[in-house]
């Protein structure tokens, strides 16, 4: 292992040249994706630089198991297209090309470098880059790098990772260390805030000193990002395996407030811990279906997340002399409308969000054949699961789910008995009466 000096880069980054041999990062060939070493291997035979690159890497050097490897390279997209016969090219405002090995797509970037013109870099008035379409060197592609253990760079052809910014002392040391200048390079883009929140859950480093200190001061920023981007950011927050710990950063770094806003007030409160011990329950719940490898849908946890502006209102709009069927509909389409502007949240989710959320008042419902519509409703697992967490957490007392636990597994005559013995509490408003008269249910 050896450095050299090299020079002053983009973002006023000191960029050296460490080379670390085999013998040091005890990298192993065969876990390495064989369709990105057949890239490389085009690559470079045409007389172009290209490298394995960033959180591939950075894993098999934290000894775990990447799900994707990275190719960076000197040839341009086009130069890249025509050596690959089944390619294509992808994105707008920096084009990267998808090459297709087999069963395998490596995606394949140009190494990116930094300009003063504008006509190829502008940012909006937060500072955050809305186009920057430049070429560069390999030094300067790693300084264009957000964190200096993606800054890798790994050369199958002589088993060497090169190193321009620190990244493998930083990984030694259990350190997330943004380039360049922390405030300057969120402004950039925001979503920089929510991915080191994200690597210190899932890899179980540290956040570094200076790379943390702005993140509370510019939270809001997030605020200038899509809200479609946002949604997808939260599900590699959250739904990845790691939610829980991932989460209590969040809290920790005040990221929670741009996100989900009307939460974070609500969980301030002191009266109510049972919103922050559901959604704690929710995140383990997700980590653990997804350690024993069943599926998990968003659908389930973002249910959970806007739980307590949905059950705070659901509250009022009952005191206020609302059915609970119909208060627990208005909290429902009120909370969902209000937060789309923050994380857009697709069709399909906010369906099962609000069957879930209706399905907590159904399942009071007890008496006559309602119990077997219920236990056939395609959502009544979600629904019965969610009623169990507000029982955990504290919410409402013991005794529903237990109900409903049971009612699966006896028979028909065993439900009947217990349909029976239930002492049901209506309140819905005028039903019809089989004389085909209205009465109210008290």
């Amino acid at each position: 292992m050896f450095s050299v000096f090299k020079r002053k880069g983009p973002q006023h980054v000191d960029v050296y040249k460490e080379v670390i041999t085999q013998e040091y990062h005890g990298i192993d060939h065969r876990n390495l994706s064989q369709g990105s070493l057949k890239v490389i291997e085009v690559l470079q035979h045409a007389g172009h630089e290209a490298y394995l690159v960033g959180g591939g890497i950075r894993d098999l050097l934290l000894r775990k198991h990447p799900k994707d490897f990275d190719v960076a390279t000197s040839a341009k997209p086009l130069e890249v297209q025509k050596l690959f016969r089944r390619s294509r090219l992808i994105g707008r405002r920096f084009q990267i090309v998808h090459v297709r090995i087999g069963a395998e797509i490596i995606e394949v970037t140009t190494f990116r470098g930094s300009t003063s013109n504008n006509k190829l870099r502008r940012a909006n008035a937060s500072g955050m880059l809305v186009r920057d379409n430049v070429f560069g060197s390999v030094e300067d592609d790693a300084v264009r790098r957000d964190f200096t253990m993606n800054a890798l760079y790994y050369d199958p052809s002589n088993h060497q990772v090169l190193d321009f910014v620190g990244g493998y002392d930083d990984l030694e040391d259990g350190i997330v260390r943004i380039i360049g200048d922390p405030e300057t390079r969120y402004r950039e883009d925001p979503v920089r805030m929510l991915r080191a929140i994200r690597f210190t859950g899932k890899l179980g480093l540290s956040l570094e000193d200076d790379t943390s200190e702005p993140i509370r001061r510019l939270n809001l920023l997030l605020r200038d990002v899509s809200a479609s981007r946002l949604f997808d950011e939260i599900l590699k927050l959250l739904q990845a395996g790691y939610g829980r710990v991932t989460f209590s950063h969040l809290v920790y770094h005040s990221l929670l407030e741009p996100l989900f806003p009307n939460t974070f007030d609500l969980l301030k409160s002191s009266d109510n811990t049972f919103y922050r011990e559901l959604i704690n329950l929710a995140l383990i719940s997700t980590d653990t279906r997804l350690a024993e490898g069943k599926s998990v849908t968003p659908a389930f946890l973002y249910a959970a997340l806007h739980w307590p502006q949905v059950h705070h209102r659901w509250q009022e709009l009952s005191t206020e002399g609302h059915g609970r069927t119909q208060s627990l509909a208005i909290a429902s389409s009120e909370t969902l409308d209000l937060n789309q502007q923050f994380i857009a949240i697709p069709k399909r989710f906010c369906a099962t969000i609000r069957e879930i959320w209706d399905l907590q008042v159904k399942l009071e419902k007890r008496y006559g054949r309602r119990p077997d519509s219920i236990l056939e409703h395609p959502r009544f697992r979600a629904g019965f699961d969610f009623l169990l967490l507000r029982e955990r957490s504290g919410e409402i007392g013991a005794g529903l789910g237990e109900w409903w636990a049971n009612y699966q597994v006896l028979d028909e005559s065993q439900r009947r008995e217990m349909v029976a013995s239930v002492n049901e509490d209506f309140e819905e408003g005028p039903k019809r009466h089989s004389r085909g008269k209205y009465i109210r249910r008290d």
